[in-house]
């Protein structure tokens, strides 16, 4: 006979229920615990008896009173926001505290000697807690700054005691708790006779019980007070932030105006009979100088001037049948006669380029070094350091490409082989050019090359030469771009040249003067001599003037190529560079035909050029990027935006520029400006004088223009308040 199993009671059924909700509570207790000691939960299995229990990894204090979100902050903290000597940019953070005390906060600025600057900030959203305020530096140097959050007694009585004493509630309660925080105010902040009358006077009306109570407490309100408070205050509970690196630099960091040369051009002579090149030198290239001085350019960009190589020497037009006299691309550099410490020998000796660096001097230019790390298949690099380059698998050099361009006649070099090596040589070599006079480089494609060395060369170049200045000529994409800035280099080529609808420019010069300007400075350059849009192939003569007047005026660092006061619009077909192009032969731009007396006279744009640096010079608000303001008008096609600066006498300078971006056309529209943006009110009127035709104009919030090729294409207007 079988057994059966016993019968299940009711009362032995609950208990298993019983022991399954156990179970589960455990089960649950157990993966909470694993959670909270960061120990992944597995799902039907028991913690590990032998498991030891993990702890949280130490916090940072939030401080009694949190500051969050402290901008500008780059990456973190880890890199450096960048201003120059007394550019102002915004500060902001959020600071809050629990319950309803008043709360404040301050900016602290750390000068290179450790004094310290406070700066009130201000609350511009009560709700979110937002508070800014406008900082600058006043020397070279690294900086900090930090964001203290404290509690404020005065604001806290100020609003409590401005309700209850109107309602008669503890009215003399509230006075009394009054003299307590203004006696604190002047027994524990240092401050000159005439803030401690103020103070004083203020606790003896808050004593003088002959006076009304309404009396006795705006006595304490009164604005001698506040003023008073506002620059020494009561500070209870500062919290600071932590501090954040600033890099000061030199003014041409941010601002100035580039003219680029191509050295050999500048004086070649061509024999009208035998067709042949006599290359100019760097003594004729000095003789170009005055002009370009005379346009009112702060920097004379030079090309490479190195030894050219001859295996794969590119001819006219990039082509591979160069001849024997064909002078080749600047690019390939390194022969016989050296590499990038060198000279090309047709351009003369290193007391040529002296005398050149010092003729620019007198004239008030700087120069600025082409520096291309890449060598032609000649350089001494290729057989002294092989290991500097890339060996493909049939044992050959791999030169540089970027489907489905090739460039035969330049080996990249790499850096990874041999770092150390590589890294002292190129830093020895900068060297070189910096114990010539050469305080700015300007870097070919460096988004090619690895941004750790760009950063170990910069740093290292300015702990003992901090006046240097890099320019990144990098048309990449905006994570190599912002990084290559963060790094180091002060100034970054852009998309400008790209972008030609009013929204797009709009857009990108916000993301420009945004939050990226705490550590990239854009340069625009309206063509260079690899670029040629087809904006600027078929505008005509109004497309010229208009897009160097934008690059003049939407940043502070513009640059233009060498013929641009000739329109050279003629591309290469199926290019957009132009024809015949100089980086592979020389170029006689006759400039003696433009100048005075010539058969062309009238016909460059030297003049226009020279009147918008002259604009820029005079008016510090185009020294600034952050400082810019868009303002809506009707019409698609027309943009119109400020820059504003209020200087060291209290006056504004304010720059308004109108611009019709159809080249091709005359159009019409109305401008609605943005008053409070030019620091006016909404009925204000302005005296708008245009500083290119040298009109005159009243203007309204809403302005009436015609713009067009016929007449101007641009409006440069200074204003001010009537």
């Amino acid at each position: 006979m079988t057994a059966r199993p016993p019968a299940t009671t009711p009362t032995s059924r609950a208990s298993k229920r019983e022991a399954k909700r156990d179970a589960k509570r455990e089960s649950k207790r157990s993966r909470q615990e694993a959670a909270a000691d960061g120990i992944p939960a597995q799902p039907g299995s028991a913690p590990s008896p032998t498991q030891p229990p993990r702890s949280h990894p130490p916090q940072t204090p939030i401080g009694r009173i949190p500051v969050q979100d402290v901008q500008p902050c780059v990456d973190d903290g880890l890199r450096p926001a960048k201003s120059v000597v007394d550019e102002a940019f915004t500060i902001r953070a959020t600071v809050f505290r629990e319950g309803h005390d008043a709360v404040n906060a301050t900016v602290v600025l750390t000068a290179p000697d450790g004094t310290e600057q406070h700066v009130p900030m201000t609350c511009t959203n009560a709700g979110l807690n937002t508070w800014e305020t406008t900082v600058s530096a006043d020397r070279l140097g690294w900086w900090t700054y930090r964001v203290e959050g404290w509690s404020d007694p005065y604001a806290t009585w100020e609003h409590d005691a401005g309700i209850k004493v109107a309602a008669d509630i503890d009215t003399q309660l509230m006075l009394d708790e009054g003299i307590r925080v203004l006696e604190r105010a002047l027994a524990e902040v240092s401050r000159p006779a005439d803030g401690v009358a103020v103070l004083e006077d203020a606790v003896t009306a808050l004593r003088d019980t002959s006076r009304p109570p309404a009396a006795r407490l705006q006595a304490a309100l009164d604005p001698a007070v506040h003023a008073e408070l506002a620059q020494r205050p009561l500070r209870d509970h500062v919290s600071p932030s932590r501090d954040l690196p600033l890099l000061v630099e030199r003014d041409r960091a941010l601002y100035g105006a580039w003219y680029e040369i191509f050295p050999r051009s500048e004086g070649a002579v061509r024999d009208p009979k035998t067709g042949q090149w006599q290359s100019g030198t760097l003594r004729t290239a000095a003789d170009r100088l005055p002009a370009v001085a005379d346009m009112g350019f702060d920097v004379v960009y030079l090309t490479p001037i190195h030894p050219i190589g001859t295996t794969a020497r590119k001819g006219p037009n990039n082509t591979l049948d160069a001849g024997p006299d064909d002078p080749g691309s600047p690019y390939a550099i390194g022969s016989p006669d050296g590499g990038h410490d060198a000279i090309h020998p047709d351009l003369g000796t290193f007391e040529d380029f002296d005398a050149f660096v010092a003729r620019a001097s007198e004239l008030g230019l700087e120069v600025a070094m082409d520096i291309a790390l890449q060598c032609s298949p000649d350089h001494p690099y290729v057989t002294e350091h092989p290991e500097w380059f890339t060996t493909r698998a049939d044992g050959t050099i791999a030169y540089a490409e970027n489907p489905p361009k090739k460039y035969q006649d330049i080996y990249p070099l790499n850096f990874d082989n041999d770092p150390a090596g590589a890294y002292a040589e190129m830093r020895r070599m900068i060297q070189v050019w910096i114990d010539h006079g050469v305080k700015i480089f300007r870097v070919d494609n460096p988004h090619t090359k690895p941004v750790e060395f760009w950063q170990w060369l910069i740093q290292d170049v300015a702990a003992s030469h901090p006046d240097v200045i890099w320019l990144a000529e990098a048309f990449t994409k905006p994570a190599m771009m912002h990084t290559l800035a963060k790094v180091g280099f002060q100034q970054s080529y852009t998309y400008y040249a790209w972008r030609n609808a009013k929204w797009e420019l709009e857009e990108y010069v916000r993301e420009l003067a945004g939050d990226a300007a705490a550590y990239m400075r854009p340069s625009f350059w309206p063509t260079t001599h690899d670029i040629l849009t087809p904006y600027m192939q078929f505008g005509g003569p109004a497309a010229w003037k208009l897009r160097a007047a934008l690059a003049a005026t939407l940043v502070p660092t513009y640059g233009i190529y060498a013929g641009y006061e000739l329109t050279e619009h003629v591309a290469r077909p199926g290019a957009e560079e132009q024809i015949d192009n100089e980086k592979y032969e020389y170029k006689d731009r006759e400039w003696y035909r433009y100048e005075k007396g010539g058969d062309l006279e009238g016909q460059s744009l030297a003049g226009y050029l020279k009147r918008l640096n002259e604009i820029r010079r005079d008016h510090p608000s185009l020294h600034w990027l952050r400082n810019i303001t868009f303002h809506p008008v009707d019409d698609e096609n027309i943009m119109a935006f400020s820059k504003r600066r209020t200087l060291p006498d209290g006056t504004d300078d304010i720059v308004l520029v109108v611009a019709n971006l159809d080249p091709h056309s005359t159009r019409e529209s109305v401008i609605h400006l943005d008053m409070p943006a030019l620091g006016l009110g909404w009925h204000d009127q302005l005296a708008a004088h245009d500083l290119i035709t040298d009109q005159s104009w009243q203007w309204g919030e809403n302005v009436y223009v015609r713009l067009g090729p016929e007449t101007e294409p641009v409006h440069i207007v200074e204003a001010r308040r009537l």
